[in-house]
């Protein structure tokens, strides 16, 4: 009896994530961004979505729920979709989040690392709501994702790619060889 794929996607904000999870929703996994669940939330919550909102809500459920929080968030939202499936969740930003979804399934955990310069532009080019404006901004939310245990979560991964300089193909090609592998692993356990 095969258990289902639940792929972890964590890195800084603007390292690829994003484009990853993208990719694995093309070949049939459900996609649920962590993010989103904070979002979620915050409308639920009657918040406007600006990232200083966001940050602080993040932190305020890791305080009132514990460090896996926004985890249980995300199960809430794949049995309120009803899925059944492989799994990729976009955004793990601490490895108690990565502890209650195995609860759920077979769990990896797979880094997306790239350079400062790298995550900039990819975070200025895809513009959402809470890009940040200048290097300062920036640098505040990389402090505060380090304040949530991400840097322990991304040295912990099962796999890391670095993704500098490679291009969408490169990157596609490089999950397809991990995955493919933990596809049979997930078959065996």
């Amino acid at each position: 009896m095969s258990k289902r794929l639940i792929i972890c996607l964590t890195g800084m904000p603007g390292a690829g994530k994003s484009t990853v999870a993208s990719f694995l929703k093309e070949k049939g996994f459900t996609a649920v961004t962590m993010g989103d669940a904070v979002r979620e939330e915050a409308k639920r919550q009657g918040l406007e979505p600006t990232d200083v909102n966001l940050g602080k809500l993040m932190i305020k459920l890791r305080q009132d729920l514990g460090q896996g929080a926004v985890a249980h968030l995300a199960l809430q939202k794949l049995a309120r979709d009803g899925s059944r499936g492989n799994v990729v969740i976009d955004g793990i930003r601490s490895i108690p989040e990565v502890e209650v979804l195995k609860q759920v399934g077979y769990v990896k955990l797979l880094a997306i690392h790239a350079s400062q310069d790298t995550r900039f532009k990819h975070l200025v080019d895809r513009g959402r709501s809470d890009a940040p404006a200048n290097s300062d901004e920036f640098a505040g939310r990389d402090k505060r994702e380090l304040s949530v245990g991400i840097s322990e979560a991304i040295a912990l991964a099962d796999e890391t790619i670095s993704n500098n300089g490679l291009t969408l193909n490169q990157l596609k090609q490089r999950v397809c060889d991990i995955v493919k592998e933990w596809l049979e692993e997930a078959k065996s356990n």
